[in-house]
């Protein structure tokens, strides 16, 4: 796994070089390692052809979407703590082809916790008219390696941000082989979401619901000027899970 972090102030030239000292130094650690399953495969693929067919399959998704609502909640922690500070619980709303809306629906402990979740919900909702989409258009890429998800393999890229907006990412993400679906997206947005987060790393999940390919996880690490580290984890609920929390 990549860890990146930004820096205030550090240019976008030298936060690619060190993506790709990180890169190196994993390479030469893990040769240092004894090997263990599952088996990563380092030969990369024609990567023009596999970039054409992400960017068809996404079209093909954004086809064959539909409006939705999904309510997610959002447990925020205090650096080790075992108990969150902070619940929120959200409803996202969705409408074809790129509009994304957020309502705080519940929100209990620590303030500080809400503030935090809805810095990154206004980064996801950010309507950037399309314009944040895993494409040639937005990104560069370069290829890491092939691994499998259980038994699906699973082609892992780096993707470099070719311009500083907010709701791009510096990272990597997961394609599935057969069916060139993203089913992760881990990485920094290349612009902070906000003054007080001095940076932030996302992980988003991907999955199959009702037909549609959509964001079913949403985990965070945050640090807050001045307040220090946050883990964030978020997860839709299903209709009884909703009912449950609901007073």
């Amino acid at each position: 796994m990549l860890a990146i972090s930004l820096v205030s102030g550090i240019t976008f030239s030298r936060v690619m070089r060190q993506v790709w000292v990180a890169v190196l130094l994993v390479a030469a650690t893990a040769a240092s390692l004894p090997q263990s399953p599952p088996a990563i495969e380092t030969i990369a693929p024609d990567l023009d052809a596999l970039l054409q067919s992400i960017e068809r399959t996404q079209q093909q998704n954004l086809a064959e979407s539909r409006p939705y609502e999904v309510a997610r909640r959002y447990n925020v922690f205090r650096t080790r703590d075992k108990k969150p500070v902070s619940e929120v619980t959200a409803q996202i709303s969705f409408t074809p082809p790129d509009t994304k809306t957020y309502t705080i629906m519940q929100a209990s402990g620590n303030p500080r916790g809400q503030k935090i979740v809805r810095s990154i919900l206004d980064q996801e909702t950010a309507n950037n008219g399309g314009n944040n989409q895993i494409s040639r258009t937005n990104y560069d890429f370069a290829f890491l390696r092939r691994e499998n998800f259980g038994v699906t393999p699973e082609y892992v890229l780096l993707i470099f941000p070719k311009r500083k907006a907010r709701n791009l990412l510096l990272g990597q993400i997961w394609v599935d082989a057969n069916t060139f679906r993203i089913r992760r997206i881990e990485g920094v947005p290349i612009k902070s979401p906000s003054l007080w987060i001095k940076d932030i790393h996302i992980t988003v999940q991907f999955a199959l619901v009702n037909g549609m390919w959509m964001p079913v996880s949403f985990d965070a690490i945050a640090t807050v000027r001045f307040l220090g580290q946050y883990t964030l984890t978020g997860l839709n609920l299903s209709a009884a899970d909703l009912s449950a929390t609901t007073p």
